[in-house]
This record gives structure tokens, sequence and C-alpha cells, in this order.
């Protein structure tokens, strides 16, 4: 159903931290797995900042992350890449969805939706849209530009997708049951994740994406991009995601874990790596 990326030319992994905030040890032990699996296979390790996000983004956090990262011992072969300065791909992108009419403007804010989907949803998760905005047909939009208005794909109701996540096994969901149509590009005229990251990976030619297991339900967002974009999809593999001590999965805000509190309070990544891994 999806074609896969050409692994005959080798294999090619990616490290793509946000520079949102400090690394805390579960990005860390992801992006270790990711190289871990690329030096198995041979491969090339590509840096990708993704910093589209003008508000979160600081270039301190990004310096920070350089450090980082080669403090805990990973090092990548190409890059790093920033999505700031790769606008006029992801355009490309959207204009193609747009001349095929599977991509319509909406203008539901984030609360809009949350009122409407009604069923609770995790932190990081996209509600479900109700379909709101969604015209009854296919059609082409006569739009030149996405700023303005958030700009959803026409995700294909009722189709079965399946794919086998190289760590978590065979996954399946049904396209407007189990998400609904999504938002690729933002009404602050920044491309969103799900189309950036299919942009990018597919220009970069990345055979594989290693990442948590929280962003399991975005691969099939993600692999209907790669489809009506006429990308080859890279496999996946989702790890599962590092807990604290109570259980909760770490996030930026938990600054006592944080790569550089570690360092600070004399830990070495080697002490880190035999905690989690």
């Amino acid at each position: 159903m999806f074609r896969s990326a050409q692994h005959d030319k080798g294999y090619r992994g990616r490290l793509a931290p946000s520079p949102t905030g400090y690394l805390h040890a579960g990005h860390a032990l992801t992006f270790w797995r990711a190289q871990e699996r690329c030096r198995e296979r041979h491969g090339t390790l590509v840096l990708r900042v993704e910093d589209l996000d003008r508000a979160r983004c600081r270039p301190e956090f990004r310096e920070a992350i350089f450090e980082d990262l080669r403090w805990f011992g990973l090092d990548w072969t190409e890059g790093p890449v920033l999505q700031s300065e790769r606008r006029p791909l992801y355009l490309e992108a959207w204009k193609k969805l747009r001349d095929r009419g599977l991509v319509y403007p909406c203008s539901c804010s984030r609360r809009d939706v949350l009122s409407a989907a009604g069923a609770p949803h995790a932190e990081d998760e996209e509600p479900h849209y109700p379909g709101t905005c969604r015209p009854a047909r296919l059609t082409i939009p006569p739009a030149e530009d996405p700023a303005g208005m958030n700009w959803r794909f026409r995700v294909p109701a009722g189709e079965a997708l399946q794919f086998f996540d190289q760590c978590a096994g065979r996954q399946r969901a049904v396209a407007g049951t189990d998400f609904g149509d999504f938002v690729i590009w933002r009404k602050d005229d920044v491309p969103a994740y799900q189309l950036a990251v299919v942009v990018d990976d597919g220009a970069m030619r990345i055979t594989e994406v290693v990442r948590g297991a929280d962003l399991l339900r975005s691969a099939f967002r993600q692999l209907l991009l790669y489809r009506a974009l006429d990308l080859s999809a890279p496999d996946f593999c989702h790890l599962p995601l590092v807990t604290d001590s109570l259980g909760q999965r770490l996030a930026k805000r938990h600054d006592a874990l944080s790569l550089r509190t570690l360092r600070a309070a004399g830990v070495t990544p080697n002490e880190v790596r035999e905690r989690y891994l």
C-alpha cells in the first residue's frame, strides 16, 4: 500500500531535536538507539533541527542541543540542517496537495476542535477533527498562499491502514475513525509538524525513523502524506517512552532529568544509559 524508501542505496537515519527547551534523558536515549541502529547498518546519520515554532524555539536551546548531544556521545555524518531554512520545500508540497484537492482551509481553532471532539486525548495527540469545515467533495481551493488559515489534509475516511513497525510490531488504524483530518499548515503561516517531517525525511532520503511511541499515531497521518506527495515512506521504529520514578513520561519540564542538570550533578552518560536502557 505504501512505497518504502530504497534501502539498496544504504541506511539513512536521523536525529531530529527541537530547540524549545533543554534535552532530557528520554531524548538522549531515543537518539542513542537511533545512532546504534544506524551504526549497526553502517549507515548515514543526519542531524535536523526542527525549529519551525517561532514562539518557542530559541537560539540558546539550539546551541545547547549540539553541546548536549556531543556530551552524551552522539555524532552525525550530515548536518545540522535547520527546518527554518527550508520553507520553499514545504510551500511546494502544500501547493501540490492543494492542486490535488487534498487539503482545505479551516477556520476552527484548537479550542473549537477540543469542544467538538468531546472525548479525552493524549497531551501531544491532535484531537479528532469533526469535519466542520470539510468540503463535501474534493475541491481545489483558489488560494495562492496558505497564510492566514489552518489547512487540513482530507483523510480517506474508512480506509484501513497498516504497517509493520520495526520496534512495536504490526500497527493498524482506520482513517476517519482512529484519527480525522489533520493540520498540515498553521494559521500563523508555519508548516505543521506532520507536513514538515514528511517533506524533510523524503528529501533527505531517510530509510528509517526512530522515535518515541507517543508519535505512533502520527505515522499513519504521515504515511498518507508520503503517498499523496509521491514519496517513498521510511520504515518506522517507535520506542517505549522513558518514564520518571512516578511512571510519568519525561518532558522538557522535567528539569531534574535534563542532560545539563545531570551533567552538572556529575552523572555520566554511561550512568544514564545503564539506568534507562
